[in-house]
C-alpha cells in the first residue's frame, strides 16, 4: 500500500538475497524495514502470511510460524489517497517476477487462520482420534499376547443392530470431543503402565526369533557365521580357483604326478602387519589459503591467531595489546595489520591527520590550497590539473581531501581500499567504507576484517523440527535427521502424508505436507476449508471475465464464455469507456510502459517487454537497451544510471542494480557495546557518546541499582532532583555510579537546561 508521496506498507520478497522484507512507516513517520531471512524463490508454491498487530509481527510460511518479533509500532494513519498495488510498489516499478494467487488483505485478529485453519485447533480432528484408537488396539493386542492369564467381566450376547453401541455409546458419535481425546490419551498411558508391569512378572519366559540385520560387506569380505554368534558377520576372504575361502581355511590340490599342494587363507597375519603400521606416527598437515602448515604450527591470519591441530585449522580472535604512543604520534590502523599501531601525525586546524593524508581548503576567492601531512608537518603541495567531468554542475561533489571534484556515483572503491577477509568495499556519497558480507560480523570498528557468524551455535538459525543445523561460511544448512524426509529447506517430517495419500484433503484441494501432519487448501475455482471444497459459481457471483455480448456458463473449477445461438459475438472490450476490438493492442495513456490487449472480451495489461534487438524499443521504459548509457538502472533521483551489478548507498540502504531492477536492503551496522549512542547527521550507523544529552538511544539495565544520598535504591537510568536543591539533577548510571548535572529544571518538559556559567 502506498500514498502519493511514500510507501505506507509493503511486503517484498528478494530472491537475490533470500529475504522477506516488511517495509513500513513508524508512528513518527520514519521509514523502517524489518528483514526476515528465508528462501522463497525455490520454484515451489508457498503460502505466506504476515500478521501485524500493534508492535507484534508474525510471519507464517506454509502454515509454519517462522518468525515472531516485537518491532517499532507501525503507523496506522492511512492517508486518504492510499492505493493498493499487487506485484509492484507503484506505477513506475517493474512487475513481480513470479506467480501469485489468492491474495487477501484482512483486517481482523489472527487473519492467518483463514489461510491455515488448522492453526486455530484446540481440539483434535477425527484423524487424531482414530490414530489414538488404533494405538490402543495395538497396545491391547500386545498386552493379550504378553499376559498368560486374563479376567473377563460383563459378557453380553446381544441380538440387535450395532450392538457394540450398548457397550461403547461414544462410538455412536461421528467425531470426538476434547474429553474423548483426552480420555484416549489417559487410556494409552494406563495400558502402557499395565504392559510394563505384566512383562516384568517372574516365572514367565518369553522368547522371539532373532531377526538378523541386513549387512553390506566390503568387496574383500563375505557374510559368514562365526563361533558364538547366531547371525552372519562380515569376514575377510580369499578367492582361489574361483572359490571363496575364509581366513585360515585350507585347500589341498594334487599335481599330475600325485604330489599334494596345501594352500591356506592367511589374512590374519596380514592384518597383524597392518596393525603394526598403525603404531607409526603420521603427521597431519593443514591447508589454509594455499599454504601448508605442519601440526601444532601457528600463524596470524588477519585478526585471528590460528594453529594446525590434527589436520584441522583452529583460530581465535587476536587480542591487541595496549600501546602508549609518543605525544607526536597516534594509534591508527595500517595496511596488512589487524591491530592499531603508533603512527606519526599532524595537527591542522584542530584536527589530527596521519602521514600522507590530505586536506583541501578554499580561500575567499575560490582558490584551492591542498595540504599533506609529511614528517609530522602539514605542507602545502601542488596538484595536477583536474580532469574534465561529464556531468552537470549540480551532480558534482566537492571532496575534503582533493581540489578536484567528482561526479555523483564515483567509484571510490576502485581507487583502493583496506577491506580484507569477508569484507567488501561500499561506495558512499563522498567516499567509501567497508561492510561485512552477509553472515559475517566485524572484528574491528571499521569493518575491514570480518569473521563468520556461527548461526547454529548462537541460535540465529531457523532450522525447525527433525533437523540438525550445520554451519557454513556466511550461512547454515538444515540437515534432516536420519529416517526423516525434507519438507522445505528448514524442516523435515517422518513421512509425507500427501505423497502416500494418508490425508483428509478434498479431491478438489491441494495437500501441503507439514511436520507431523498436513494442510489442505482448495484449488483455484473452489472454496472451503480444504477438507471440503465446493465449486465457485463465477457466473452467479460476477467473478468472470466474459464479454458483454457473451453468456457465462459455470464449470467445475471455472467457467466458459459462450456466444448465444444466432448471434455474432465480436469479443470486443470496453476499457475506460472506450470500445477496444478483439485482438487490439494499445498503450495506456497515463503509463506509456504498460501494454494492454483485448482477448475475447477480457482486457489484459502487463509491463512492456524489453526487446533490445528491436530498433524502435522505447528507451524510457527500457533504459537497459540504451547503448548511450553504461548502465541499466536509474538512481532513485532519476538523474544517474548504473550498470547491472553496481551497488550504491541511498538513505542508509545498500542498493544494487540487477538487470534493470533496483534491489535495496538495510545497511548492516557493526554491533557496539555502550550505553549512549547517536547517529551523526549524514551517517547511517550509531556511534558511542559519553554525554547522555547528545544520545539518540539510551540502554539501561534495570537489574542494577544505585543508592542515593538518603540510602534510597534507584534503578539504572532513573533521574531525580537532589534534595534541598533546584538545579542539581542526579542519574543512576551503569555500572552503578551517580552523576550530577547542574542547571535549571524546565517545569513543563522535565528537561535540565544547563546554566550559563
Amino acid at each position: 500500500m502506498s500514498s502519493y508521496s511514500f510507501a505506507f506498507l509493503e511486503l517484498e520478497s528478494s530472491g537475490h538475497r533470500n529475504e522477506i522484507r516488511l517495509h513500513y512507516r513508524t508512528k513518527s513517520q520514519q521509514a523502517h524495514t524489518e528483514v526476515f531471512p528465508y528462501i522463497l524463490a525455490d520454484n515451489q508454491w508457498h503460502k505466506v502470511s504476515i500478521a501485524v498487530s500493534a508492535s507484534h509481527v508474525i510471519l507464517h510460511v506454509d502454515c509454519n510460524r517462522i518468525y515472531e518479533r516485537v518491532v517499532e509500532t507501525p503507523s496506522m494513519n492511512m492517508p486518504g489517497d492510499t492505493t493498493v498495488w499487487l506485484g509492484q510498489r507503484n506505477n513506475a516499478h517493474g512487475s513481480f517476477k513470479g506467480i501469485m494467487q489468492d491474495v487477501q488483505l484482512l483486517v481482523m485478529p489472527q487473519g492467518f487462520i483463514s489461510q491455515c485453519p488448522d492453526l486455530n485447533r484446540t481440539c483434535p480432528t477425527c484423524n487424531d482420534f482414530h490414530g489414538l484408537v488404533q494405538k490402543i488396539m495395538e497396545l491391547q493386542d500386545i498386552l493379550a499376547k504378553t499376559s498368560a492369564k486374563g479376567i473377563m467381566q460383563d459378557v453380553q450376547l446381544l441380538v440387535m443392530p450395532q450392538g457394540f453401541i450398548s457397550q461403547c455409546p461414544d462410538l455412536n458419535r461421528t467425531c470426538p470431543t476434547c474429553n474423548d481425546f483426552h480420555g484416549l490419551v489417559q487410556k494409552i498411558m494406563e495400558l502402557q503402565d499395565i504392559l510394563a508391569k505384566t512383562s516384568a512378572k517372574n516365572g514367565t519366559v518369553q522368547c522371539e526369533t532373532l531377526i538378523c540385520p541386513p549387512l553390506q560387506c566390503a568387496p574383500d569380505s563375505v557374510l559368514a557365521y562365526v563361533n558364538g554368534a547366531c547371525c552372519k558377520e562380515c569376514q575377510p576372504m580369499c578367492i582361489f580357483s574361483g572359490r571363496v575361502y575364509l581366513d585360515e581355511e585350507r585347500q589341498a590340490m594334487f599335481t599330475s604326478s600325485g604330489v599334494c599342494l596345501l594352500h591356506e587363507c592367511r589374512l590374519s597375519r596380514a592384518e597383524e602387519k597392518m596393525n603394526s603400521l598403525d603404531q607409526c606416527y603420521c603427521e597431519r598437515t593443514c591447508n589454509a589459503k594455499g599454504n601448508v602448515y605442519r601440526a601444532f604450527e601457528s600463524w596470524t591470519d588477519g585478526c585471528k591467531n590460528c594453529t594446525c591441530m590434527n589436520g584441522t585449522v583452529q583460530c581465535e580472535t587476536l587480542i591487541c595489546p595496549p600501546l602508549q604512543c609518543a605525544p607526536d604520534s597516534v594509534l591508527a590502523y595500517v595496511n596488512g595489520a589487524c591491530c592499531k599501531e603508533c603512527q606519526p601525525m599532524c595537527i591542522f586546524s584542530g584536527r589530527v591527520y596521519l602521514d600522507e593524508e590530505r586536506q583541501a581548503m578554499f580561500t575567499s576567492s575560490g582558490v584551492c590550497l591542498l595540504h599533506e601531512c609529511r614528517d609530522r608537518t602539514m605542507r602545502r603541495i601542488t596538484y595536477p590539473s583536474c580532469p574534465e567531468l561529464n556531468c552537470a554542475t549540480s551532480q558534482q561533489i566537492t571532496l575534503g581531501n582533493s581540489c578536484c571534484k567528482v561526479c555523483k556515483g564515483y567509484d571510490f572503491c576502485a581507487d583502493g581500499h583496506r577491506c580484507m577477509d569477508h569484507s567488501e568495499c561500499v561506495n558512499l556519497e563522498a567516499g567509501a567504507c567497508c561492510s561485512c558480507k552477509d553472515g559475517f560480523r566485524a572484528l574491528r570498528e571499521d569493518n575491514a576484517y570480518c569473521e563468520d557468524i556461527d548461526e547454529c551455535a548462537e541460535g540465529r538459525h531457523y532450522c525447525r523440527e527433525n533437523t540438525m543445523c550445520v554451519n557454513t561460511a556466511g550461512s547454515f544448512l538444515c540437515i534432516c535427521n536420519t529416517g526423516y524426509i525434507r519438507i522445505d529447506d528448514y524442516s523435515c517430517t517422518e513421512h509425507d502424508e500427501c505423497m502416500t495419500g494418508q490425508h483428509s484433503c478434498d479431491e478438489n484441494a491441494l495437500c501441503f505436507n507439514t511436520v507431523g501432519g498436513h494442510n489442505c487448501m482448495c484449488k483455484p475455482g473452489y472454496t472451503g476449508n480444504g477438507t471440503f471444497c465446493k465449486d465457485i459459481d463465477e457466473c452467479a457471483t460476477g467473478r468472470h471475465g466474459c464479454a458483454s455480448d457473451t453468456v457465462c456458463f459455470n464449470l467445475d473449477g471455472g467457467y466458459d464464455c459462450r456466444c448465444p445461438h444466432g448471434k455474432n459475438c465480436t469479443g470486443d472490450c470496453i476499457h475506460e469507456s472506450k470500445i477496444k476490438h478483439n485482438g487490439q493492442i494499445w498503450v495506456l495513456e497515463n503509463d506509456r510502459c504498460t501494454v494492454c490487449s483485448c482477448q475475447s472480451g477480457l482486457v489484459m495489461c502487463r509491463r512492456m517487454v524489453c526487446d533490445c534487438e528491436n530498433p524502435t524499443v522505447d528507451l524510457f521504459c527500457c533504459p537497459e537497451c540504451d547503448p548511450r548509457l553504461s548502465s541499466q538502472c536509474l538512481h532513485q533521483s532519476g538523474q544517474m544510471a548504473y550498470s547491472s551489478g553496481d551497488t550504491w548507498v541511498q538513505n542508509c540502504q545498500q542498493c544494487q542494480c540487477l538487470q534493470g531492477e533496483v534491489d535495496c536492503w538495510p545497511l548492516s551496522c557493526p554491533k557496539i557495546e555502550c550505553e549512549f549512542t547517536v547517529i551523526p547527521e549524514g551517517e547511517c550507523c550509531p556511534r558511542c557518546v559519553s554525554d547522555p544529552c547528545q544520545a539518540d538511544t539510551v540502554r539501561n539495565d534495570i537489574t542494577k541499582t544505585c543508592t542515593d544520598e538518603h540510602n534510597m535504591v534507584r534503578f539504572t537510568g532513573s533521574s531525580w532532583i537532589k534534595h534541598g536543591t533546584e538545579c542539581t539533577l542526579c542519574q543512576c548510571k551503569n555500572p552503578p555510579r551517580i552523576i550530577r548535572a547542574h542547571g535549571i529544571l524546565d517545569p513543563f518538559d522535565n528537561f535540565l537546561i544547563p546554566k550559563n556559567e
